[in-house]
């Protein structure tokens, strides 16, 4: 009952913020962003509202395994509204978003290598830290699957961002903090019947993170057999947990930047 008194609530705040801050879509500004990594091109995709010159806060937003993707453009438009400063970064290169087939291979190369991961993410936080209207003593990131996994893996790694938010993660990656490792704050979402996520995998990460000192959060969605539920164009979207998770993590961002 304290779980579902709790969700309400966050929900409720997280709506409200939005009725006053969101932009008009004609005022959201975006662009394509080409950087190099050791010679290698990456292509990102940045968003944020052009209507002020105020500085705010930045946000990284990871893709899902197949690359970046119009899912994960559209996600950064959508913190645009919400009066953040959004980059959804390359972790694979030249802007590709791989075939279906290609995904499981693609994400376990990239998502296995923790040097990798933390060169690209580094390199596209260096991006973000660029623009002008970036607060940045306020940055946080947000992933989806592949990219939950790495967002929590920057974490483990002790990226001295102020969040990270992991939708659907892989929470398991072979990577463990050990105390004190994790300086930022950490949300993650999942749902109950996660296939990905099996419970023992759940019970496991709830230990590690409270074995770590971590501050984190972590939301479970009950009778949610599904894995990346928040995506329209994917077959197990679940609109009322999506709009749920990402209520959530609006009202742990205000909370995480201030």
């Amino acid at each position: 009952m304290k779980i579902k008194i709790y969700l309400t609530f966050l929900i409720i705040s997280a709506f409200t913020s939005i009725s006053i801050a969101s932009a008009n879509s004609k005022d959201i500004f975006t662009k394509s962003v080409t950087y190099k990594i050791d010679g290698k091109n990456f292509v990102g995709f940045l968003a944020y509202d052009k209507s002020t010159a105020q500085k705010r806060p930045g946000v990284l937003v990871v893709h899902e395994w197949r690359g970046i993707n119009d899912y994960a453009k559209k996600r950064a438009v959508d913190l645009a509204k919400e009066g953040f400063v959004a980059f959804a970064l390359d972790m694979y290169g030249d802007g590709m978003e791989v075939a279906q087939a290609e995904a499981r291979n693609m994400s376990s190369a990239v998502g296995s290598d923790f040097p990798l991961i933390k060169k690209r993410f580094n390199a596209a936080l260096s991006e973000l830290k660029k623009e002008k209207y970036v607060d940045k003593n306020k940055i946080a990131a947000i992933g989806y699957c592949f990219g939950g996994g790495i967002v929590l893996n920057m974490a483990r790694m002790g990226t001295d961002i102020d969040a990270v938010v992991g939708f659907h993660s892989s929470i398991n990656t072979g990577l463990t903090a050990s105390k004190g490792d994790i300086k930022t704050k950490v949300l993650a979402i999942q749902g109950d019947g996660d296939p990905a996520a099996p419970v023992e995998k759940q019970k496991a990460f709830l230990e590690e993170m409270k074995a770590s000192g971590a501050e984190f959060s972590y939301l479970i969605y009950q009778n949610l057999n599904a894995h990346n539920f928040t995506n329209p164009e994917g077959g197990t979207y679940h609109k009322n947990e999506a709009e749920m998770a990402w209520a959530s993590m609006l009202v742990f961002l205000d909370s995480a930047l201030k």
